[in-house]
């Protein structure tokens, strides 16, 4: 992900927000802002044959705290016009194999319930429900659940 790609990534990440059920996030952020709190070696991007962002996914560490320097939280946008193709699961594959290389040994995230489609996505990247966060948090005036999703990674032990 380069600094070119900005305005897709959060035009992306935008539709995102809107659907409801991606994020608890209200608005995109800037690009300044988006850039320092995501690890830039771990930020896939999926482009078509014009330049166009399709997807993008990142990571962001759990925790400054060195007993969990191997542990990230991720997120994978793909756009709503490319979805259905593969995009989010190539995305997800690029992502656990570029954090394994540099010796991470758990990706995780937290999904709305009601986001089947990227549970299934989840799932089939090799990801587990560790379980249900009830009311985690409010979002449009709503308390909403999370599933916390995580995929240990089966080469650093």
């Amino acid at each position: 992900m380069l600094p070119a790609h900005a305005e897709q990534v959060l035009e992306i990440y935008r539709l995102g927000i809107e659907g409801g059920d991606a994020t608890f996030e209200t608005a995109a952020p800037t690009w300044e802002a988006f850039d320092g709190t995501r690890a830039p070696e771990h930020r896939p991007v999926a482009v078509d044959e014009g330049g166009r962002v399709l997807g993008w996914a990142a990571v962001t560490p759990l925790s400054d705290r060195c007993v969990y320097a191997g542990v990230v939280e991720h997120s994978v946008y793909v756009h709503p016009d490319a979805r259905g193709r593969g995009i989010g699961l190539a995305l997800l594959t690029e992502l656990l194999t570029s954090t394994e290389a540099a010796g991470i040994w758990t990706v995780q995230s937290g999904i709305f319930p009601e986001n089947t489609a990227s549970l299934a996505l989840h799932a089939r990247a090799g990801f587990r429900v560790v379980g249900t966060r009830e009311r985690l948090g409010r979002h449009r005036g709503v308390w909403r659940d999370v599933v916390l999703v995580e995929r240990r990674s089966p080469a650093i032990g």
